[in-house]
């Protein structure tokens, strides 16, 4: 009799039922409409936080020391990312701000005045100050410093004074204009190293626990490994990536070996010899770029055995006689750019329209005629005066050095120059023949950063033993321009001199000019947007590294980010 008579029970629970019934079919509905909005909504990959780039370089850190850094690459790679100067250099070498903001120096270029931007701090929390300034500087002032001399002996002629919390004076004994340079020197914590004396720098265990002011800092170290992350003090970008770890190996070689096991992400560098083998992976992108640096031939003009190369047209028959183009083409795989002046081509101080030296072997063979240079006994070679036209050519025993010196070698051979290809040792080409100044050629390599002073290299005072012009070139005009431009603070004014430096240069064939090298990077192409401009050295190649990324995520086309 009840069950005709539905309960109150019974009516909620159909109702209830009703009600879940809608929402269900809410739900259904809601979900198709987004679904047909999303279907039409265009949606792509975007950049997004996240993954390890792993590179791997040839060799172990010695000193992660801004001081000390210079000699060895994978130092250099790791101070770069960790620490910074009062100043860096652009991609041009030209000086601008990094932890100053400002500068100014009197007209006479005597006194230079540096303020450093506010918030500053190293990567253990501690701020960077005009103390640590003072500091670096009066370590590499020391008597007993084991810095760089060129370092040392520039840093010693200067005073250095605190203006303020945030300035600092510097006051020179004399115009100096390439100073600037000098003022990249990367900043040491006086807080960490205050109790390590200068003569004990390279006995620290400090390099190879480095607290710096830089992009990024390190996490974690192995002999094998080292890993640095974002520095959360540094203010900078921190980019996409979350970390970059440098992978250390034996040679260039076992680098390329651990790429094809996948144990790497990048080669710091792809030789002109491995290239070839390199492009066959399809899964490696490369990114070349002209280097700061020029290799050419210095003739020893000092040396009495070998007059001949004081004759100006024997140096130009030299040059007409080289097919550059060919020798880059075959010695170096291609991996460079024939050089036409002693200032790099990327530098900002490179001349345009400078007298060329195309190859012209008929032209080589007519001068070296018109100078008295004749093969009368047929034996392929010329002579004058019962002299023949020999020297030595020499190199150090790096691949392509040899391969250098012998096509060189071959070229000069079809002019009546009997050039004779020697390899040696690096240590022993520096230490044995050109400090002492005995040899007769060499193929040397010049690395020119930053202000392209040319005074160390050609200057006529630097031709004497303990100098670097090995060449003995010795031009009065080219050393009042030398002499000029280094007392010379205005750069456009420096510039000028700087390109009449350089055509004195090439059209007396001071040296024989060869080419700028191009320096080659692989990436796997799971690392997406790698970029790199001109370097002035190959640690440069991570100045785009915040914009690199590996992870990506969808989101609308109208929520992708900018540039």
């Amino acid at each position: 009799m009840y069950a005709s008579d539905p309960s109150p029970t019974a009516s909620l629970g159909r109702y209830l039922r009703w009600q879940m019934g809608l929402a269900l079919l809410g739900v259904v509905v809601l979900t198709a409409l987004l679904g047909f909005a999303a279907y039409n909504v265009t949606t792509e990959y975007a950049p997004a936080r996240g993954g390890v780039f792993r590179e791997g370089v040839a060799g172990n850190p010695q000193y992660i020391n801004p001081l000390l850094c210079q000699a060895h690459e994978v130092d250099q790679d790791l101070c770069k990312l960790l620490f910074r100067g009062l100043t860096r250099l652009d991609a041009s070498g030209r000086a601008v701000p990094d932890l100053a903001e400002s500068w100014s120096s009197t007209p006479d270029g005597l006194i230079y005045t540096f303020r450093l931007r506010a918030g500053l701090f190293w990567d253990d929390g501690q701020p960077v100050t005009i103390d640590d300034v003072l500091f670096t500087v009066q370590m590499m002032q020391a008597e007993d410093t084991v810095v760089v001399p060129d370092l040392a002996e520039l840093w010693r002629s200067v005073d250095v004074e605190r203006v303020d919390d945030r300035t600092v004076r510097f006051i020179l004994d004399e115009p100096f204009a390439p100073f600037l340079d000098y003022t990249t020197v990367g900043l040491l914590p006086q807080h960490v190293w205050r109790d390590t004396p200068p003569s004990a720098l390279t006995e620290s265990p400090l390099n190879q626990t480095p607290v710096g002011n830089g992009p990024m800092r390190v996490v974690q170290s192995s002999a094998e490994m080292m890993r640095l992350e974002s520095n959360p003090f540094s203010g900078m970008d921190a980019g996409y990536i979350s970390a970059l770890e440098f992978h250390f190996y034996p040679d260039y070689p076992s680098i390329y070996a651990a790429y094809l096991e996948g144990e790497i992400d990048g080669i710091s560098r792809i030789l002109p010899a491995d290239l070839e083998l390199a492009q066959r992976q399809e899964d490696l992108q490369f990114f070349s770029s002209l280097q700061s640096v020029f290799v050419t031939i210095v003739l020893n003009m000092d040396n009495p055995d070998i007059p001949f190369f004081q004759e100006k047209s024997v140096r130009q028959a030299l040059y007409y006689g080289l097919d550059r183009e060919q020798l880059v083409a075959d010695a170096v795989q291609g991996q460079g750019v024939v050089a036409d002046s002693p200032v790099p081509l990327i530098n900002w101080a490179h001349a345009d329209n400078l007298p060329q030296y195309g190859y012209d072997p008929d032209r080589a063979s007519r001068l070296l005629e018109e100078a008295g240079w004749i093969d009368n006994d047929g034996d392929g070679v010329r002579e004058k005066d019962g002299r023949p036209l020999q020297f030595i050519l020499l190199a150090n025993d790096d691949p392509i050095r040899i391969a250098l010196i012998q096509q060189i070698s071959a070229a000069w051979r079809q002019i009546g120059v009997d050039a004779r290809p020697q390899q040696v040792s690096f240590a022993g080409l520096v230490n044995d023949f050109l400090a002492p100044r005995r040899f007769d050629a060499a193929v040397l390599t010049w690395s020119i950063t930053g202000d392209p002073d040319p005074f160390p290299l050609w200057h006529s005072s630097q031709a004497e033993e303990g100098g670097q012009n090995y060449s003995a070139w010795k031009n009065e005009a080219a050393d009042q321009i030398m002499e000029q431009a280094r007392s010379t603070v205005d750069r456009e004014k420096r510039r000028a001199l700087y390109a009449e430096f350089q055509r004195l240069f090439v059209e007396d064939a001071a040296a024989i000019l060869l080419y700028n090298p191009v320096y080659t990077y692989g990436v796997s192409n799971r690392v997406k947007n790698v970029q790199i401009g001109p370097l002035n050295t190959p640690a440069d190649r991570f100045a785009t590294f915040p914009q690199w990324y590996i992870v990506t995520r969808r989101v609308p086309v109208n929520q992708q980010p900018g540039p």
